[in-house]
């Protein structure tokens, strides 16, 4: 029976993974104006990042949410560089006792940036300690239990925290309304993914021909993490295979082989989509049943699989499961 990889990253082998995040640090552009796509973001944060400049204060909190790939981090670490300051990287799983967010906030400098990533899955306790950080720049600990607990109020220095999440929905109405800036990414246009392709195709001293890096870009499935993945696996396959050149007859043959098709589907999304037109003929199927039958997570699914295929119209949400589109159907069937 073929086994199928399990998590997004699936492109990549899991012994590579440490090695490929050091690189993608390296390929993440370091200042807003190299920073490409999402420019419903980039105009008014660049503003916001220049009034608080002038202003000599730090930049209001930041809230970030939008598939995996896209570049929550990236624009993280983008506006402390741009405002000068340290940032501070933890996530919300990380958070598991009060006394870490504590420890974490009085160890901040003025101006400093917190990010938070997954920002959606801490628990409730620690959240509430963030309200009075992020409007008072305060800390309130609770000393003592019962009738002779007090409240101690621990001030911290003006700090801003940008979150990030893929799930907007689970983040609490309190919590949401204390950042000053929300912003949604969304899935990237194919010229924009050629134009970050080249860029780090130069970064990595690659030699990417014009129409490899057009026909990659139209098989990254609109993401830059995706992209970047593709690119360094193509590279390898033109090193070993090739001349280390990577032209459209190399960049093709390596696409095959990692069974990405022309629309940037692979073995999993192709799965899915034989799955819902086979086994339960063309739907519609609850994503619970629909996860059990690929052996995938729910989460992994609803996150990292479906969302593309939304965006390209080959299955549809429907109140009583998913269905398989004629389009999605007419692919499959070839």
């Amino acid at each position: 029976m073929e086994e199928f990889p399990t998590t997004e990253e699936r492109i990549v082998e899991p012994r590579l993974q440490q090695d490929e995040e050091q690189i993608d640090y390296t390929l993440r552009p370091q200042r807003l104006c190299d920073f490409v796509g999402q420019m419903h973001i980039k105009e008014p944060l660049s503003i916001s990042i220049e009034a608080a400049k002038q202003r000599k204060e730090p930049i209001e909190h930041v809230l970030m949410y939008g598939n995996p790939g896209l570049g929550k981090t990236t624009l993280a670490t983008i506006i402390s560089k741009e405002m000068g300051a340290n940032i501070r990287v933890t996530a919300g799983p990380a958070l598991h006792r009060v006394g870490d967010l504590a420890a974490i906030l009085s160890n901040l400098s003025h101006g400093d940036v917190l990010f938070i990533d997954e920002i959606h899955r801490m628990n409730t306790a620690i959240e509430e300690i963030l309200y009075t950080a992020m409007e008072d720049f305060a800390i309130d600990i609770i000393v003592g239990k019962g009738p002779a607990a007090r409240t101690l109020r621990m001030p911290v220095e003006k700090f801003t925290l940008i979150g990030a999440t893929t799930k907007l929905n689970l983040l609490s109405s309190p919590l949401r309304d204390r950042f000053g800036h929300v912003y949604h990414l969304n899935f990237y246009d194919t010229p924009d993914i050629q134009s970050i392709l080249e860029r780090n195709s130069a970064l990595l001293e690659i030699d990417l021909h014009q129409q490899a890096a057009s026909l990659i870009s139209e098989r990254a499935r609109r993401t830059p993490r995706v992209a970047n993945r593709l690119l360094r696996r193509i590279r390898d396959y033109a090193q070993v295979k090739g001349n280390g050149i990577i032209d459209v007859s190399a960049a093709t043959q390596a696409l095959t082989m990692l069974r990405v098709d022309q629309y940037g589907l692979d073995t999993v999304d192709r799965r899915i989509l034989q799955v819902i037109l086979g086994t339960f003929k063309g739907g519609p199927v609850g994503l619970s049943t629909l996860a059990a039958a690929i052996a995938e997570e729910v989460e992994t699914l609803e996150h990292i699989y479906e969302p593309f295929l939304l965006q390209l119209g080959m299955i549809e949400r429907t109140p009583r499961g998913r269905k398989i589109t004629d389009f999605g159907a007419h692919h499959i069937s070839v």
